[in-house]
């Protein structure tokens, strides 16, 4: 007698396996997830277009910058292309008409001096650009939240004491020659840049430090000093743009960098030196009647600051825009800390000389 089984076990059925067409689409979503995740929450990469923070950075360096570092930022338009520039031939890649508020991730740690880091450019708040669309900056930082940044001769103060200059620190020297012309080949090999000519025979160069002494040595050149401007020249494109406040790049403050929670009493000077911050980028309508100062439509003798600032210098300090010249850095601004320099190309050498090999993964500071 054959055994009747009741329950049967039913045959497992296969799978339909995916078509190649559909395994690379998978593929494909994954890595653009993954890649998405990474660079908006751990590191991004990032190209150097100018010569703001030579000699520290160069321009063709490529880096990467920490996002974890200070916290990442969680994005403030949220629809956007990834992996694209905020505008491509006057295309935008993003649409401005939903906008997140800010908020970051706690981070490692927070920003300090010395650090070099990478920020949405804020004088574009004048040209309705959302923040994490701004054009991107990196700069060193040379004074955090509270702190009280003068400037003498160059030299950049913090709180009364001389700031550290970074090691490949540039800046511009009045060169005075005979009259004979210099060989060009000399500007490129000892990387020297002509921005101007006061006199004859006489030029503003941005000279690396350590060759300084080499173009000395010629006997074409009579000398060479430092280009400083002095005490009291008021340059009109320095910030806060007040004649009242005979500030140039070289010659700057004091000025305490606003802080949050700081709060500062309202007058006529005050209002020069923090309408900016108070206005454009904590979103207050400032108004002035006679004496009175109105915020949002109410008479206010103080005001407490909503968010941390930063000032922000370039290494090469007689080229670059800077703090100097749009004033304080707002914390929702900052994206991250740079961290290693992993490739470099100089656009002036040939295809076989172009990649600067001891530049390759290179760590910053």
């Amino acid at each position: 007698m054959k055994n009747i089984r009741i329950f049967k076990k039913k045959a497992k059925a296969e799978k339909p396996k995916k078509s190649k067409a559909r395994e690379w689409v998978d593929a494909l979503i994954f890595a653009v997830v993954a890649a998405t995740i990474i660079r908006g929450l751990l590191f991004s990469a990032y190209a150097i277009p100018s010569g703001s923070m030579e000699g520290t950075e160069m321009t063709g360096d490529y880096l990467f910058v920490s996002k974890f570092s200070y916290g990442a930022r969680m994005p403030i338009t949220p629809l956007s292309i990834p992996f694209t520039e905020p505008e491509i031939h006057g295309v935008k890649t993003y649409l401005s008409f939903w906008q997140l508020p800010y908020f970051r991730l706690p981070g490692f740690g927070e920003i300090k001096k010395g650090d070099i880091v990478v920020f949405n450019k804020p004088s574009e708040v004048d040209q309705n650009i959302p923040v994490d669309q701004r054009t991107t900056l990196i700069k060193r930082c040379q004074a955090t939240p509270g702190d009280v940044v003068t400037i003498v001769g160059g030299q950049v103060y913090i709180n009364g004491k001389a700031n550290p200059n970074a090691p490949k620190q540039q800046t511009s020297y009045l060169v005075v020659t005979a009259g004979q012309e210099l060989n060009p080949q000399i500007f490129t090999d000892l990387n020297i840049e002509t921005i101007n000519s006061p006199a004859p025979n006489t030029y503003e160069m941005i000279i690396p430090v350590d060759n300084v002494a080499t173009l000395k040595s010629y006997s074409n050149i009579k000398s060479i000093t430092p280009y400083v401007a002095s005490a009291g020249q008021y340059e009109a494109d320095v910030f806060p743009f007040n004649p009242r406040f005979k500030w140039n790049q070289d010659n700057f403050g004091p000025l305490q960098i606003p802080k949050k929670g700081m709060t500062i009493k309202l007058n006529d000077s005050a209002l020069i030196l923090y309408r900016q911050a108070i206005e454009k980028y904590e979103n207050n309508k400032v108004e002035t009647q006679g004496n009175t100062i109105l915020i949002n439509g109410k008479k206010a003798d103080s005001y407490t600051f909503k968010m941390n600032y930063y000032w922000m210098m370039g290494d090469n300090r007689h080229n670059s825009l800077d703090s100097r010249f749009w004033g304080y850095v707002p914390e929702d601004h900052i994206i991250g800390k740079a961290m290693i320099t992993f490739f470099s190309t100089d656009s002036t050498k040939d295809l076989f000389h172009k990649i600067r090999w001891d530049r390759l993964l290179k760590p910053i500071n």
